[in-house]
């Protein structure tokens, strides 16, 4: 079969490929739906995700607080849903006022709460705060905060409340008292959410050849040191670039380990970790690895590292997560290998993002893989998304569950 009738006759696969995993998995597809997942709702004082309100892996650090005189006050939105009920004790409509990542989450949770009990409606005690009431450094400064109820004020549902608002897309719930909920939201200019999946231009990788190659000069053909998910490393070939451009700036999360290593990357790449006792380096037992988005990654995990053995051997070895912050740095390079994997800055890392398992990403690429097994590496890319990961991220919105995508993937239109 010619070239010329092959990637046609591809693309068409590709489309009926990821029509049948729709089909025989969650989400919308011709086949059985699964049946509707059963909530389990917060215990008192809990908190989800399991970490402190102001960090990464929540709604992210305090930014100042916002007055009615502050440039910042342009950020805030008005929230005039009619199914929810502001209590608005001041009597200056600052409960309305939010930005719009939390309104968006309150009037979705609005709905959730007039589904499971009807004629019930949400009811928000407490949101921007203006007149400092709340603890220093409280989210409510900015209009990322509220705290909320039942407009019945049954305590029986708030368990439930709390659970529906973990449902309902906030960045951290808390159940924090027997007469309300809190919910917050990370920032609406928290560029480090608001990215794909790509590594910054100087990253390094491995060569097979020797020496290490930055990501902006990596070229299409290169072979670079990746790794099986066993944690064993091999060489494998750059396909092409899913996502590139050289110019533009973005936020990447900084994750460094106990042995020095530092990576960079956008919060909806994915990551190999291992959850367990890092000591002494040694790779993990099969099955014990999983992958995460960046975004989720806290102290205490482990990465597997480059470590430089007798002789100038490469070995991999198990390193702790010791610190997370966020930096902004040039370049956004996601290079295809082979394997699925590569080696960044000596940690390895998926190739792929946006959707949180390896496995169904490294699935869905299989055609693109095999279409550069056919002609080889893509060596004239250009700028810009690739085609296919382009194709199969419209596919996918259209007929996964958004369970499976990073929160930001299904949102925002940013690379």
């Amino acid at each position: 079969m010619r070239l010329s009738t092959r990637v046609p006759l591809l693309t068409g696969c590709i489309l009926l490929l990821a029509s049948a995993c729709a089909c025989c998995g969650p989400g919308r597809g011709y086949g059985k739906r699964r049946p509707p997942r059963k909530l389990t709702p917060l215990a008192y004082k809990q908190f989800s995700p399991n970490v402190a309100e102001k960090t990464l892996g929540a709604s992210g650090r305090y930014e100042g607080k916002i007055t009615r005189s502050s440039e910042r006050f342009k950020e805030l939105t008005a929230n005039y849903n009619p199914d929810i009920i502001f209590k608005d004790e001041e009597n200056t409509g600052a409960d309305r006022m939010m930005t719009q990542r939390c309104k968006d989450k309150l009037n979705s949770l609005a709905i959730s709460v007039m589904n499971l009990w009807p004629g019930v409606r949400l009811r928000v005690t407490e949101g921007w705060d203006e007149d400092g009431h709340h603890s220093e450094e409280s989210l409510h400064y900015e209009g990322r905060a509220v705290d909320i109820t039942t407009s019945d004020r049954d305590r029986n549902k708030y368990a439930m409340l709390a659970r529906l608002a973990v449902e309902a897309g906030f960045d951290w719930v808390y159940y924090e008292s027997k007469g309300h909920i809190h919910c917050s939201v990370k920032s609406e200019h928290s560029l480090a959410a608001k990215t794909g999946g790509c590594f910054p231009g100087r990253a390094w990788v491995t060569l097979e050849k020797g020496g290490r190659k930055s990501m902006r000069d990596l070229q299409a053909g290169d072979r670079v040191l990746a790794s099986t998910e066993r944690g064993n490393l091999i060489y494998s070939e750059v396909l092409a670039f899913l996502d590139r451009d050289p110019a533009i700036k973005k936020h990447f999360y900084v994750i460094s380990t106990h042995n020095g290593a530092t990576l960079s990357m956008t919060a909806a790449h994915l990551l190999f970790v291992w959850d367990g006792n890092c000591t002494g380096g040694a790779l993990p037992a099969e099955g014990a690895m999983q992958t995460i988005f960046a975004s989720d990654a806290h102290p205490g995990q482990c990465l597997l590292t480059l470590e430089e053995g007798a002789e100038g051997h490469l070995n991999g070895q198990l390193s702790r997560i010791t610190r997370l912050r966020v930096w902004e740095d040039r370049g956004a390079y996601a290079p295809l290998t082979a394997q699925g994997s590569l080696l960044v800055n000596g940690a390895m890392t998926s190739c792929y993002a946006a959707v949180e398992k390896h496995q169904l990403a490294h699935w869905a690429f299989g055609p693109l893989r095999m279409l550069y097994s056919w002609t080889g590496p893509n060596r004239v890319q250009g700028e810009g998304l690739h085609w296919y990961a382009h194709a199969l991220r419209w596919v996918g919105k259209l007929l996964l569950d958004s369970e499976l995508f990073h929160p930001w993937a299904m949102e925002s239109t940013d690379r």
